[in-house]
C-alpha cells in the first residue's frame, strides 16, 4: 500500500514538473474586446491550436447569440470545447471539470508540437483550468477569497484592454447586429424546441438573450390569435434594451475579475485596443490597420519574447 502511494506521489509530481515547463498562451478580456480574432492572427501566425474558455460557448447551439466564431473565420486552425458540448446531456461543465478536460487538450496540442492558445472571457474558467491550487469550493472573485498567484503552467498573458465608455457603446451596436444577424429566429427556435429539455439556469439558458426574451416569447404565444402588437413591441423593444445593459454590465463584471487576477500577481500584458473600437464605431476604413499596429504586432512581439525565453 505505502509503495503504491509513493508511486501514486512520484508520477503525480513528474506530472506536475512537466506542466509547469508546458508553455501556454492566454488571450483574456471583456466580452467583445476582439479576443476570437486576436487568437485566430496569433493562429495564423504561431503553429497553434485553440481551446475556448468561454463557459457559454462550450455548448453547442444559439451560434449567432453566444457570437461564437464562424467556422469559416477560424482559417482551419484547430479549436477546441468551442460548441462541442450537448446541454441536454451535459447540461452544466463546472469549472472542475473544465479543468480536467481542458488539461487533457493541452497535454495533447503540445504532444504534437503545436502551441496552445487558450481563449475566452470567462475568467472563473481560467482560474480554474491555470491556478496550482484550484479550490472549488472558494471563488476568488467573491474578495473574501484567496487567489492562488501560483501556476500550473508558463503563461503569457495577452489582455485586451478597451476604454469601457467606447466597449460599452460597441457592445450595443454589436447587438443591433446579431439581432440583424437573425438572432430572434435563433432564439424562437430555441425557445420552440430546446429549452423546456434544459434544466433552467443552466449552461446554455444563462445566455444573455435567452432570460431576457423569454417574456417576449411567452407574449407572442399567448396572444397568437389576439396579438397586440403594439403591447407585444413594447416587450421586444424591453428585452433588448435589458440584453444591451446586462452585455455591458458583463463586461465591467469581467473587467474587475482581470484586474483581481493581475492585482494578485498574474503577469498580465495590457493591450490597449480602444483606438481600434473608437475608429470602428467612427466608421473609420482603417481601423483593421489601427488593430494590427496596436494590438496584433505587440502581441506577436510578446509571444516571440515568450518563446525565445
Amino acid at each position: 500500500m505505502n509503495t503504491f502511494s509513493s508511486a501514486a506521489y512520484a508520477r503525480l509530481r513528474r506530472r506536475r514538473v512537466k506542466e509547469k515547463d508546458q508553455k501556454l498562451v492566454i488571450v483574456m478580456g471583456p466580452t467583445g474586446s476582439g479576443k476570437s480574432g486576436l487568437s485566430i492572427e496569433l493562429g495564423t501566425y504561431f503553429p497553434s491550436e485553440i481551446i475556448n474558455s468561454d463557459k457559454i460557448q462550450l455548448y453547442k447551439g444559439l451560434d449567432i447569440t453566444t457570437n461564437k466564431i464562424p467556422v469559416i473565420e477560424r482559417l482551419n486552425i484547430p479549436h477546441y470545447l468551442l460548441d462541442e458540448i450537448d446541454p441536454k446531456k451535459q447540461p452544466e461543465l463546472t469549472p472542475l471539470q473544465y479543468r480536467l478536460r481542458a488539461s487533457s487538450v493541452i497535454s495533447g496540442i503540445s504532444s504534437r508540437r503545436k502551441l496552445p492558445l487558450l481563449v475566452g472571457g470567462s475568467n472563473s474558467l481560467i482560474y480554474a483550468l491555470l491556478s496550482d491550487r484550484f479550490n472549488p469550493d472558494l471563488d476568488p472573485f467573491s474578495g473574501s477569497d484567496p487567489v492562488c498567484s501560483e501556476l500550473r503552467y508558463k503563461c503569457c498573458f495577452l489582455w485586451i484592454d478597451v476604454s469601457l465608455p467606447v466597449l460599452n457603446e460597441y457592445l450595443i451596436k454589436r447587438v443591433d447586429d446579431m439581432l440583424d444577424s437573425g438572432m430572434v429566429s435563433e432564439l424562437a427556435k430555441f425557445y420552440e424546441s430546446e429549452v423546456d429539455e434544459l434544466a433552467p439556469n443552466t449552461g446554455l439558458t444563462k445566455a444573455i438573450g435567452v432570460p431576457e426574451f423569454e417574456r417576449y416569447f411567452r407574449c407572442a404565444s399567448a396572444n397568437a390569435h389576439q396579438r397586440d402588437d403594439q403591447v407585444l413591441r413594447g416587450v421586444y423593444d424591453e428585452a433588448v434594451k435589458n440584453i444591451k445593459d446586462n452585455t455591458c454590465q458583463l463586461a465591467k463584471i469581467q473587467m474587475e475579475k482581470i484586474q483581481r487576477l493581475r492585482n494578485a500577481g498574474w503577469g498580465l500584458h495590457r493591450i490597449d485596443g480602444t483606438d481600434t473600437f473608437r475608429a470602428v464605431l467612427d466608421g473609420s476604413k482603417n481601423w483593421s490597420d489601427i488593430w494590427e499596429k496596436q494590438v496584433v504586432n505587440p502581441s506577436i512581439k510578446i509571444v516571440n519574447n515568450f518563446l525565445e525565453e
